[in-house]
């Protein structure tokens, strides 16, 4: 999911020309957004349509089985992170005043702020639709979901990170496992000068700034309304993780390759330790990159010096919307299975991979996790899972602009072929500014 390095100047025309194709299409609309565009709401007496990326396919194929009686349509659309095509599809349903899905799985978090602002207005206030199931995401869960004093979404699984280590291989060679984002830097120095090649951690991918910069409390996505965003990369929050980069990038403890890179399998076998998302445990070192049991554990996100808790970032946990243009049986059903994607133990626990974000259910998907006895330390891991949602740092937003891609196509490309750690810097921040302020953002 790496995405290929563009020239700044040709960055520069595509979020141009994104943006006035956009623009163009919503215009037609009238500044009332999606109700003024849809007229009338629809019932269609309970038959429903759903759009799902294909790891959530059997989510709905689930509510299918569970709910027989309902007329379901399954579309299985694209999962690319970061693209542009479904945001123009929504804006032509909104000038055609039809087309809308009933219910939809965002490929990207980012869409959610398209999908709930002015102009496309698509997604329902679910805040007295589905009181019971909000009650059921604890702290900040659904937090990407609570915008402008509505519940525009619901989560589908917890993607905190966590900090994760190879406890067999430091048992073996008497390491302790780091509490503190500076131990993290130096020790991972450390092993690297005594076990060349060995590495403790990843740049290369759209999640890099998640791990680092969100969990340092970085402000890049700092939203203060549908218009205003608050950037600043000089923010002591943000050189502290760029210090701790380079660092570990000058020590060779650090791969410039992204975790869904094809090398990264091989790369993987040798990572010893790194901030990461709850999913990374079955996802990437079981299913993808192979390591053998018993290897892999995870303990509780790390903290920063002089601060009394662990702070960490969150790499993806999806999202479900719902139409705010159906009501009667249809929008009845619609709910019927949001609450099922949401919070069913038959998708949420038998066949998902990743922590549900519902927290009645993360207890037994983790008792069925564990039976696979993959990790080192089964209980520290799933408990450290479900207590690293209360480290995410507050204050990142989705936003029109995707800051993981534009943190690829500055500071990975430039790390990836050994450029200036500082220099590559400053292009992210720059590029950061200019893609915010071409979405149509002020930057405070």
């Amino acid at each position: 999911m790496k995405r290929n390095p563009l020239g700044s100047r040709h960055r520069a025309a595509l979020v141009a020309a994104v943006t006035l194709l956009t623009a163009s299409v919503l215009g037609a609309c009238g500044s009332g957004g999606g109700d003024d565009a849809a007229g009338e709401k629809t019932d269609s007496g309970g038959a429903i349509t759903v759009w799902v990326d294909p790891p959530r396919v059997p989510a709905a194929n689930a509510f299918k089985k569970a709910y027989p009686d309902i007329d379901i349509k399954i579309n299985q659309i694209d999962g690319t992170v970061g693209g542009k095509s479904l945001q123009q599809q929504f804006a032509q349903f909104n000038e055609a005043g039809q087309g809308w899905p009933d219910a939809i799985f965002f490929p990207s978090n980012d869409d959610i702020a398209w999908a709930s602002g002015a102009q496309i207005d698509y997604t329902l206030d679910l805040t007295d639709h589905l009181p019971d199931v909000l009650d059921g995401y604890e702290g900040s869960i659904n937090a990407a979901c609570e915008i402008d004093g509505q519940v525009r979404c619901l989560r589908n699984d917890a993607a905190p990170d966590v900090f994760w280590y190879n406890k067999a291989f430091f048992d073996a060679n008497g390491y302790e496992a780091p509490t503190t984002w500076e131990e993290y830097g130096d020790l991972a120095v450390q092993i690297t000068k005594e076990h060349p090649g060995k590495i403790s951690g990843f740049t290369g991918d759209a999640y890099a700034p998640d791990r680092y910069l969100w969990g340092s409390g970085c402000p890049t996505n700092d939203r203060q309304s549908e218009t205003v965003v608050h950037i600043d990369t000089a923010d002591a929050k943000c050189t502290r993780a760029v210090d701790l980069i380079g660092t570990m990038l000058e020590g060779k403890a650090l791969s410039t390759v992204g975790i869904f890179d094809p090398d990264a399998a091989k790369v993987g076998k040798d990572l010893v330790m790194s901030p990461g998302a709850a999913w990374w445990g079955d996802y990437l070192f079981n299913q993808t990159w192979k390591i053998p049991a018993g290897e892999m554990t995870a303990v509780e996100p790390l903290a920063w010096d002089g601060e009394s808790e662990p702070s960490t970032g969150n790499e993806g946990g999806g999202l479900w919307g719902v139409s705010n243009h159906i009501t009667g049986k249809q929008l009845e059903n619609t709910l019927k299975f949001a609450e099922f994607v949401a919070t069913d133990p038959r998708w949420q626990v038998e066949l998902s991979t990743g922590l549900p974000a519902y927290g009645p259910v993360q207890d037994a998907w983790a008792e069925k996790q564990a039976k696979a006895n993959y990790f080192a330390d089964n209980e520290a891991t799933f408990e450290a899972m479900k207590k690293a949602n209360d480290y995410v740092v507050d204050g990142h937003a989705y936003m029109l602009y995707n800051t993981g891609a534009v943190w690829t196509e500055t500071m990975a490309a430039a790390l990836a072929s050994g450029g200036d750690v500082d220099q590559a810097w400053t292009s992210f921040g720059d590029e950061l500014v200019s893609q915010a302020k071409a979405m149509g953002y002020t930057v405070e």
